[in-house]
């Protein structure tokens, strides 16, 4: 019988540009939960000591705003982005592209 390992996407996010595209279509997706799972495999990648230090928040507290049904305020999410070095960005939704998703988003 065969061993199966559960998925860690946090072990793939290993460049600034894979990094900023798992966000975007996490955020693209519109399902808070999503994004802040995505925030929190990002923070892992990097190191979730390191990003509650930057952060300014602890890192129990850390762990706690990016579980699964968390709530967490704004500026913790923006603090924590800060924290990982990527912005969030305004873009226009066009009817043609109504869920948001750019061409790479959408894998074409």
């Amino acid at each position: 019988m065969s061993k199966t390992t559960e998925f860690d996407p946090a072990s793939y996010l290993d460049s600034e540009a894979l990094i900023a595209e798992y966000l975007n279509v996490a955020l693209a997706s519109g399902d808070t939960d999503l994004l802040l799972a995505a925030i929190g495999d990002v923070a892992k990648a990097r190191g979730m000591a390191q990003i509650a230090r930057d952060s300014g928040l602890g890192r129990e507290s850390l762990y706690k705003a990016l579980s699964a049904g968390a709530k967490p305020r704004f500026d913790t999410v923006f603090k924590v982005l800060q924290a990982l070095g990527v912005q969030m960005q305004a873009r226009a939704v066009t009817p043609s592209d109504p869920a948001g998703l750019a061409p790479t988003a959408r894998g074409l």
